[in-house]
Order: structure tokens, then C-alpha cells, then sequence
């Protein structure tokens, strides 16, 4: 009987390690097979006999990393041995202006006390009533100083971001006694987490529309208007013009390093984001210029919902940046201000862009933008979109 016991138990023991023999076995034509995903470049000297379908390409990964190296302003390491290179195209971190910011020292710096931004309110007579006065005067100022947007009998409503804004902007203006949600559309090609955001919450309001040069819906609509564009950075405008839209007009690169700044933009409802505008994006900080009270009124009310106001330290340290932004383009002495260093960089990044896809052999294009007068820089410039 023992006999038998230790022969079963040997059978079992053969039969555990044939399975983790070709577990293993399975495992490494797994790994073999990751050339299907990620292309290996061949030795120098290999490159100029491949089928031009075989040769290099750039690997593009569009996967988020949680670690801080995904950016390439944070890689330190030297290149790896093999030449692959990774473009992320998920999200983009805008650190690019971070040496400006960097020389600007106590101008930028705040000191907030422990008893300081205790209180939920900062302005109960303000439709806004989370909104700080100090950053609401520096709002103003800068759109004065550059010259791209009509601040006169507009609410400034404050939000975490400009996708908060979005948010609201669509709770605001879709109609509340409407048996179907209002359709949210945009001309394509059109910023990639629009489709998302407005269905995110599966929302009775408000649905994605899609393709606003296809929407054929009769009745109200909401459209989203981004200009310059994101991803293709040419100026937009409306193109359904229709008596029952509603616009909302996605302003973030209408400043002068990004696109020629032709006039000051007078639109009902107009957002803007501290991100795209300084490169401060981790404050969290964007704003709308509002002309009509009431929907300003439910912006409010829905960002009250949601978040029950927007970080006052958050408002008070993007109040200091603005305000160094208008002090620098004010300098006297040759000193150069923000949006002069700011549209040197875009300047220079295009620049290398071109060329880098001049040296693709075809397999990448940028588009060509035509020059136009810049009000704020005096002078025809090119566009160099963000």
C-alpha cells in the first residue's frame, strides 16, 4: 500500500513539472514574439539593403506611465544601446517653459500662512463666489495686455482646469426639459477627449454628436469650437451656423507664442487654461469669460457640485504668474518677456520638426501654416501650434 502511495505521489510530481516545463516553454515564445509589437532596429549598414516597408520607424507608444521619467524633460539616463526611441503621445506634460519660470525667483514665489484660504467663499457678490479677486483682476489684465479676449461685460467663472470648465459649460447650456440629450459636436479633426468627457458620466443632458460637418440633427446642438485647432493647430470657426446652436469656444492656444494674435476674441462663452497659457499645469487652474448671467450661474452651480469651488491657493499662486506674464511684457531696458522667450521655444521646436521629418523619407508630414499679422507682436509670424 505504501508502494502505491509513493508511486501516485511520484505521478504527480512528473506531471506537475511537464506542466511548468511548458509553461516555460510557452512563456518564451510568448517573449519571442514581442517584435510583433515593438520594432528592433537592424546594425548599421543593414538599413540601406531593407524594402522601404522594412526599414526603422519611430515607435510611438501611446500608454501612460505612472512614473515621473515619462517625460522627456525628466530623462537623465543615458539613450538605450539600441537606438529604439519612444514618442508618448498620450498626454503631454508642458514643462517646456520651466527655464523662464525658473529665472523669475521671488517673483513668482508666494508665502501662504496657515490661517490664509480657510474659508469656502471669496467673493459672495460675485456670481463666481469662489473666485479670488486677486486673480480675477490678473485675468483681466492679461487678456488687456496680449489683446485676445473681450474681458468687458463678461463673468469670469474659475475651475479646475479648463475640462472642469467643459463640464460646466455643457451642464450650463444643454436645456433641462428636453425629453433626448442636446448633441455635443465638433469638426473634425477634433480634440481627442472630447468624445469621452461628454459621455464619461452617461449624462441625460448631454451626449457626444459627433462629426459637426456630418451632424444633420435638426433642433438645438452644443459645438465645440477649438481654436487654433488641437491636434492640427489651424484657426477654427464655426461651421454649422445654425439659429439653435449653442457655442462653446475651446480658446487654449490663442496666445501669441502658439498662433499670430489678429484680434480680441468676443464669443458668448470662451475658455482658457493656465496650462497652455504659462505651462503651470499641475495648479489645476482654467477660466471662462461668460457673457450671459444665468449660464454663468449654473457653471457655478455646477462646479459647486462637484467640487465645492476651486483651491484658493491654487488661484492666489496663478494670480502671482499672470501677473509676472503682464510685468514682463512692460519691461524696459531690452529685457525679454515671457511670450518673446515662450514663442523662441515653439520657434526652435518647429524648427527641429521640420527637419526631422524632412530626413523621414516620406513617412511623416507636418502641415504648413500660411504667416498673418500679430497685433501683440507687431509683426507677420508663422504659427508654431502647441
Amino acid at each position: 500500500m505504501a508502494k502505491l502511495q509513493s508511486l501516485f505521489s511520484m505521478r504527480h510530481l512528473l506531471v506537475l513539472s511537464l506542466a511548468l516545463n511548458v509553461s516555460l516553454i510557452l512563456r518564451m515564445m510568448y517573449d519571442s514574439q514581442l517584435d510583433l509589437f515593438f520594432y528592433k532596429y537592424p546594425r548599421q549598414g543593414q538599413i540601406s539593403n531593407l524594402h522601404p516597408q522594412n526599414k526603422p520607424r519611430l515607435l510611438i507608444s501611446s500608454s501612460f506611465s505612472n512614473s515621473s521619467s515619462s517625460t522627456c524633460e525628466d530623462h537623465h539616463q543615458p539613450p538605450p544601446k539600441n537606438n529604439n526611441r519612444v514618442i508618448n503621445l498620450d498626454h503631454g506634460d508642458p514643462r517646456v517653459y520651466e527655464a523662464f519660470w525658473r529665472e523669475t525667483g521671488e517673483k513668482t514665489t508666494i508665502k501662504i500662512a496657515g490661517w490664509q484660504s480657510m474659508s469656502y467663499f471669496s467673493d459672495v457678490s460675485n456670481v463666481c463666489w469662489f473666485l479670488e479677486p486677486e486673480f480675477a483682476e490678473e485675468v483681466v489684465r492679461l487678456h488687456r495686455v496680449v489683446g485676445n479676449a473681450v474681458t468687458e461685460d463678461r463673468h469670469l467663472v474659475v475651475g479646475t482646469g479648463s475640462s472642469q470648465l467643459f463640464l460646466a459649460a455643457l451642464y450650463a447650456l444643454s436645456p433641462t426639459n428636453s425629453p433626448q440629450p442636446i448633441s455635443v459636436v465638433s469638426a473634425s479633426p477634433y480634440y481627442s477627449s472630447y468624445p469621452s468627457m461628454t459621455d464619461y458620466q452617461k449624462s441625460g443632458l448631454y451626449k457626444w454628436g459627433g462629426d459637426a460637418d456630418k451632424f444633420d440633427i435638426s433642433g438645438p446642438y452644443i459645438e465645440l469650437v477649438t481654436s487654433p485647432n488641437n491636434p492640427d493647430g489651424f484657426v477654427r470657426r464655426s461651421v454649422l451656423n445654425r439659429s439653435e446652436g449653442l457655442l462653446v469656444h475651446d480658446l487654449a492656444y490663442y496666445w501669441p507664442q502658439y498662433t499670430p494674435i489678429s484680434s480680441p476674441s468676443n464669443h458668448d462663452l470662451t475658455l482658457f487654461t493656465l496650462s497652455k497659457t504659462t505651462g503651470h499645469a499641475g495648479m489645476r487652474i482654467g477660466w471662462a469669460l461668460v457673457k450671459d448671467k444665468e449660464v454663468a450661474k449654473k457653471m457655478t452651480k455646477f462646479i459647486e457640485l462637484n467640487t465645492i469651488g476651486v483651491s484658493k491657493d491654487s488661484q492666489l499662486r496663478a494670480a502671482k504668474v499672470l501677473r509676472a506674464v503682464s510685468d514682463s511684457c512692460k519691461l524696459q531696458g531690452g529685457g525679454e518677456s515671457f511670450f518673446q522667450f515662450s514663442h523662441k521655444i515653439m520657434t526652435d521646436r518647429w524648427k527641429q520638426l521640420r527637419e526631422a521629418v524632412q530626413r523621414s523619407n516620406g513617412f511623416f508630414s507636418v502641415p504648413t501654416f500660411s504667416p498673418s499679422f500679430c497685433t501683440f507682436f507687431n509683426q507677420n509670424l508663422v504659427p508654431h501650434p502647441g
